[in-house]
């Protein structure tokens, strides 16, 4: 009887542990969301940048230059994460669910307000690379991406999604 009680002791008290720390607390669940946004910038802002320029440079249409830095920066994203996950010692496979489980909303996030950020900006889409606008733009859109991201990133973390599942491989 004694043996039961301890045991339903323990699995109580594993419980409160994990709830509490899938649910994260006040300035964890922030530093930790500030963080995989951070990460998912990085790759974005890579193949977004990456993107603009070449389209820009070859003369590009709007469409064609936004669904390349699009695919790039969907490309780096993942890059980035593999990248830590492969480090681990997961294999390729598991690695690459991984990082579509991690990454594929707050990338998809971040390009759907980067975009739309620089679409709706006047004259953005079609500044060219010596452009003062161009890089201002791309920075604004990048910045306000971010803010936006970030809380969607706290609410994945807070339920064991996203970047939390990428942290069970981190050494």
């Amino acid at each position: 009887m004694q043996h039961d009680a301890h045991h339903a002791h323990a699995a109580r008290d594993h419980r409160h542990q994990g709830h509490a720390h899938a649910q994260g607390s006040g300035d964890a669940g922030w530093a930790m969301a500030v963080r995989a946004t951070l990460h998912c910038l990085t790759g974005c802002a890579i193949g977004e940048v990456l993107g603009m320029v070449i389209g820009t440079a070859l003369g590009w249409g709007d469409v064609p230059t936004m669904a390349l830095a699009i695919a790039l920066a969907f490309l780096f994203g993942y890059a980035l994460t593999l990248r830590g996950i492969l480090k681990a010692g997961v294999g390729l496979r598991a690695a690459v669910r991984v990082a579509l489980a991690a990454d594929t909303l707050s990338i998809a996030v971040m390009e759907l307000v980067d975009n739309g950020v620089l679409v709706l900006w006047p004259g953005a889409m079609e500044a060219h690379l010596d452009s003062a606008l161009f890089w201002v733009a791309l920075a604004l859109a990048l910045a306000v991406a971010f803010a936006v991201t970030t809380p969607v990133n706290k609410w994945m973390i807070g339920r064991g999604k996203g970047h939390a599942v990428v942290h069970r491989y981190h050494r």
